[in-house]
């Protein structure tokens, strides 16, 4: 199976990481997570396992050239730099829940369409928000709700002009944007890097499971790389329940590093969520997932309506 998956990707193919292979292969895609035995390859239609005794040398892209309007979205310093979204960059110091809840509270939303609820996080104070696709799916009358804090209180806030920016239906992952008038500065969620999570480490989580906002749950990483119809999941020992889906999952140092999508429903303290790293990848090169009938990639398609058949009377003769 692995010699007839290399056979396919052969050819290097333009902006991705190549994997040379002692076999005078190579293997081309973007590269998920490297272990000591194996390296997770994202080939666009599965993830692929490679082991570390194939592989003869690993070349990393360069960073790709991007329109301006694209290049903009890329963090402007490592440390958490004023670009489309904050990173964390280097480790920072662990804070208790308490406290990070406290701090980044007011940047955990509610996501409303009239069919689902379900949670979404700030990503920059002019109002940018991620949530999972399956939350706003085939949905176009979108509402936020933001708890903005005054005066050491919160204060409930619905916005109900919110543009969809971009979706990605196979990462479960979609953009939005607050437009309502006279919205004050957002608090913002930074994003970590999941490539640094240790099983074992605890994280937190902050929703509205079953509408109940602002619920926070506690757990820890159970496995970095749990996979699903080729996509690699963060699992959680945090609860996580229906409300929850968009919403983030922080570490100790209040940074992003999975946006929570699913759980297994037979059992409790197993729940799933998309790596930072793919959400990074998602923010980057969100104009490829533009909210627009033209773009391939957009997972909507308008049709014309069809035109009326004009009745023309016949004179008679």
């Amino acid at each position: 199976m692995l010699a007839f998956a290399f056979a396919l990707c052969g050819v290097a193919l333009p902006g991705a990481d190549t994997l040379e292979l002692k076999d005078q292969a190579a293997v081309s895609g973007r590269i998920l997570s490297e272990k000591p035995d194996q390296v997770y390859v994202d080939l666009g239609f599965t993830v692929l396992a490679v082991p570390r005794s194939a592989i003869q040398q690993i070349t990393r892209a360069d960073a790709p050239s991007l329109p301006a309007a694209t290049a903009e979205s890329r963090a402007a310093e490592p440390e958490g730099g004023q670009g489309f979204y904050q990173s964390g960059g280097r480790a920072q110091a662990e804070l208790s829940v308490r406290e990070l809840v406290n701090r980044l509270g007011a940047a955990v939303v509610q996501v409303r369409t009239p069919a689902a609820m379900g949670s979404g996080f700030l990503l920059n104070e002019a109002g940018f928000l991620v949530t999972n696709f399956h939350v706003i799916e085939g949905e176009t009358q979108i509402s936020v709700e933001v708890y903005h804090m005054v005066a050491g209180r919160l204060d409930r806030k619905l916005y109900k002009q919110v543009r969809i920016v971009s979706l990605n239906k196979f990462q479960d992952l979609a953009l939005l944007k607050i437009e309502d008038p006279g919205v004050p500065a957002f608090v913002v969620a930074p994003l970590g890097d999941a490539e640094t999570l240790n099983v074992g480490q605890k994280v937190f989580a902050i929703g509205s499971p079953l509408g109940l906002e602002r619920t926070v749950t506690e757990g820890i990483i159970s496995t970095r790389t749990r996979e699903f119809q080729g996509a690699l999941f963060l699992q959680t020992t945090a609860q996580i329940n229906p409300g929850n889906s968009g919403g983030p999952l922080f570490n100790l140092a209040g940074q992003v590093v999975g946006v929570i999508n699913m759980k297994v429903t037979s059992g409790e303290g197993i729940g799933f969520a998309i790596p930072v790293n793919t959400l990074k990848y998602f923010l980057d090169h969100r104009d490829a997932f533009a909210y627009a009938n033209e773009n391939p990639s957009n997972p909507y398609r308008y049709l014309d309506p069809p035109t009326r058949t004009r009745h023309v009377p016949v004179e008679d003769q």
